[in-house]
């Protein structure tokens, strides 16, 4: 049975001094480097600015 898939919201701040939020799919228990790069990845293939690679510096949510 696969396991129940939750919402994640990851922040990337970016040099343009913006912050883009992306909506990541993982089960609860996900590993956090894991939902940055997800997020990350989407972002860098994207048309916005460049995002900072720092994980650290990502907001992370689980929303539902």
């Amino acid at each position: 049975m696969e396991s129940a898939r939750e919402c994640w919201l990851v922040a990337l701040p970016a040099v343009d001094g913006k912050q883009y939020v992306y909506r990541v799919y993982a089960p609860e228990g996900a590993v956090l480097a894991d939902l940055f790069w997800d997020a990350w990845h989407c972002h860098d293939e994207s048309a916005f600015p460049r995002a900072w690679d720092l994980f650290d510096a990502a907001l992370i949510r689980r929303i539902g």
